[in-house]
Parts: structure tokens; C-alpha cells; sequence
């Protein structure tokens, strides 16, 4: 069977770590360094339940409650992952806003999303807790993770990968093809 080819913007207020989870996943490592992105596309082949996807990945700039979506973020996007951190209330509240935006643009009334919230690794410093996060995905019907990109983990010992595995398969199941949960796999 021949690759699928996927793309999927990550969204979500400055720093929050979207380029962070972008890296890890693509590359395999964490960056400690901040730099502001203006956007970046990565490409990765990655598989999962025995089906290749070529992945194209547009790792966005910060979106705030002011920004105007580019139009290019709602053409040729399969779906979305969304960001937050639970060290930071302004980036949760940026998310629902994002989140409303892209419905707008989109003209749809669900688009397949994914929500993370990261920085789990500063625990000590969390605002947003977790009952929050899952309760905005339920409102969504939307898959809740929390993941740290600096230790490659998220929600149940998973890992980075796989935020982006369980975004290919919602946007499968958005296509009306039916999936099986996939267990960490880096390819």
C-alpha cells in the first residue's frame, strides 16, 4: 500500500512548546534553546496499524486571542493538534479561541483535533489541571493528552510519537475508516 499523505498544523499560544513536541518527534531530541518560530514544515514517514503516512507537520508561530488564522490553515489540513501549557492559564484560554477560529474558518462544526497539554515535566508549577483539559477535549469530542517534550512522554507512559499516531488515526476515523489503539512505536 502507498504512504497516505497527511498534513497536520500544530497550534497554539507562544511558547507552549509546539515546536518542542515537533522535534522530538521528528528528530528525537529536545531542544532546550527558545526561539521564536515564525512557521516551520517538518516531514516524517511514520507508521501506524501496518499503514504508512507521510506526515507533513506546520509547526506554527504563537496564535493569541488577536491573531488572524492565515486562510492556509484550513486548506489541505487534515487536522489540528492544539497546545497548551499547564504552567500557563493565558495559553489555555488562547487555545479555546484558536479552537473556535478554526471552526470559523473552516466552516465546519468539528475538525479533527487533538489537545495537549504540555509541560507535564513542571508538575510543581501547574495552573491548568488536568480535569480541565479533558473536560475542553470532551466539549470538542476531542482526544486529551499531556505530554513533556523534554522527556519524550506523554499521557500513560506513551511518548511524543504518539500524540501525532493519535492524530492520524482520528483523522482516519473523521474519513469514516474505522482504527485500533496503536502502543508507542518510533519509526
Amino acid at each position: 500500500m502507498p504512504p497516505k499523505q497527511r498534513k497536520i498544523a500544530i497550534m497554539g499560544y507562544r511558547s507552549v512548546g509546539k515546536s518542542s513536541l515537533s522535534i522530538q518527534f521528528v528528530e528525537g531530541q529536545f531542544v532546550d534553546s527558545y526561539d521564536p518560530t515564525i512557521e516551520n514544515t517538518f516531514v516524517k514517514t511514520t507508521k501506524v496499524n501496518n499503514q504508512e503516512y507521510d506526515l507533513k507537520l506546520v509547526d506554527t508561530a504563537g496564535q493569541d486571542e488577536y491573531s488572524i488564522l492565515p486562510t492556509q490553515y484550513s486548506m489541505d489540513i487534515h487536522g489540528y493538534v492544539l497546545v497548551y501549557s499547564i504552567t500557563s492559564p493565558k495559553s489555555f484560554e488562547i487555545i479555546q479561541i484558536i479552537y473556535d477560529k478554526l471552526l470559523d474558518m473552516t466552516g465546519k462544526v468539528h475538525v479533527p483535533v487533538v489537545l495537549v497539554g504540555n509541560k507535564k515535566d513542571l508538575h510543581m508549577d501547574r495552573v491548568v489541571t488536568q480535569e480541565e483539559g479533558r473536560k475542553l477535549a470532551d466539549s470538542w469530542k476531542a482526544v486529551f493528552l499531556e505530554a513533556s517534550a523534554k522527556q519524550n512522554e506523554v499521557t500513560s507512559k506513551k511518548c511524543v510519537a504518539d500524540i501525532f499516531h493519535t492524530m492520524l488515526m482520528e483523522i482516519e476515523k473523521a474519513n469514516g475508516n474505522t482504527v485500533q489503539e496503536n502502543k508507542c512505536s518510533i519509526s
